[in-house]
C-alpha cells in the first residue's frame, strides 16, 4: 500500500511539472520579451501633458498597460498628463508572475500615487478590473484627489474564486497554472481579444494574493471621498451585476455614478463599447478635474 501511495505521489508530482513546464513554454511562444525582460507592447508608459493635472491608470490582475492604452490616448487628448505603470510581475515572465503578490501591487500603486501627487496639483485616478480594487484603495488614503473611476471594479470574488484561494496550497500542488482569461467571455471583440497581452493563466496561490487586495478594497469602499463614476458591464462574466452594484452603493462618496454598459465582457477599456468607456471618463474628469485656469 505505501508503495502505491509512493508511485501515486510520483506519478501526481511528475505530471503536475509537466504540467508547469508546458504552460510557460505555451505563455512565453506567445507573449515574447523584449531586450528589458519586459513582453513587447507591454510596457508602463508616461503621456506628458499639462503639467498642472495628471491622471494615474492602473491596469488589472494578469493584465498590461496595453488594456487601457487606448483609453490613456483619450486622456491625453484632452490635455492630461497620464501615468500608466507596469504592475510589479506582469508583464513579464508567467513565472515573475507567479512569484508577484497583493503586497507588491499595493506598493508599487502607492509610490505612483504619491509620485503624481507630488508633482501635480490636480489629480485623477482610473483603474480597471483589479486596478480598480487598487484605485479604492488608494483613494480611501489618499489626501486630496479630485476624481475617480473605476472601469469594472473587481471588489467582490466569486465563490469559486474564494474557494480557490482557500484551497491554494493543495490545489497548487497538483495544478501550477489554472486557465484564467475566460476568452471571448472577457473580451467580446476579436480584435481587441486578438492584440491582448494578458497571460490567460493564474496560479493558485495568486488567486490568494488577489483575494487579499478584493478583501481590502472592499473594506476601503466606505473611506472613498473623491467624486467616483463606476462603469460596469451586464455582461462581465468575472463580476456579478448584482454584487457589482451593491459594492458600488458602499462607496463613501457623496459624488457618484454608476453607468451600465450592454456590450461587453470584463475588460471594458478594449470592448465593444470602449468609447463609451471613454467618453464616460473623459467626461467625469473634464467635470469634476478641469483645466486650472490662465495663473491657478
Amino acid at each position: 500500500m505505501l508503495a502505491y501511495a509512493a508511485a501515486a505521489t510520483g506519478a501526481l508530482l511528475a505530471w503536475s511539472a509537466l504540467h508547469r513546464r508546458r504552460v510557460e513554454r505555451r505563455v512565453g511562444a506567445r507573449l515574447p520579451l523584449g531586450p528589458d525582460g519586459i513582453v513587447r507592447g507591454a510596457e508602463g508608459f508616461t503621456l506628458d501633458g499639462d503639467p498642472r493635472r495628471a491622471v494615474l491608470v492602473l491596469h488589472g490582475f494578469g493584465d498590461t498597460p496595453q488594456s487601457v492604452a487606448g483609453l490613456a490616448r483619450a486622456l491625453h487628448a484632452d490635455g492630461w498628463t497620464v501615468r500608466v505603470p507596469l504592475l510589479p510581475g506582469h508583464g513579464r515572465t508567467v513565472r515573475d508572475f507567479a512569484a508577484s503578490g497583493a503586497q507588491a501591487w499595493l506598493d508599487a500603486a502607492r509610490a505612483e500615487m504619491a509620485a503624481v501627487g507630488a508633482r501635480h496639483e490636480r489629480v485623477a485616478l482610473v483603474g480597471q478590473s483589479m486596478g480598480a480594487a487598487l484605485s479604492v484603495v488608494l483613494a480611501a488614503e489618499a489626501p486630496r484627489l479630485d476624481a475617480l473611476v473605476l472601469l469594472a471594479p473587481y471588489v467582490t470574488a466569486p465563490a469559486v474564486v474564494r474557494a480557490a484561494a482557500r484551497a491554494h496550497v493543495a490545489l497548487g500542488w497538483l495544478l501550477p497554472y489554472i486557465g484564467s482569461d475566460g476568452g471571448a467571455a472577457s473580451i467580446h471583440d476579436d480584435e481587441a481579444r486578438a492584440q491582448a497581452l494578458g497571460y490567460g493563466v493564474v496560479t493558485p496561490r495568486l488567486l490568494r494574493e488577489l483575494a487579499d487586495v478584493v478583501d481590502l478594497a472592499h473594506r476601503a469602499l466606505p473611506m472613498v471621498q473623491a467624486p467616483t463614476r463606476v462603469l460596469l458591464s451586464r455582461r462581465d462574466n468575472r463580476v456579478g451585476a448584482e454584487a457589482a452594484a451593491r459594492a458600488a452603493e458602499r462607496l463613501g462618496c457623496r459624488t457618484r455614478e454608476v453607468v451600465w454598459l450592454e456590450r461587453s465582457g470584463h475588460v471594458i477599456a478594449v470592448d465593444r463599447e470602449r468609447e463609451l468607456v471613454f467618453a464616460h471618463t473623459r467626461g467625469w474628469l473634464a467635470e469634476h478635474a478641469p483645466p486650472a485656469g490662465p495663473g491657478a
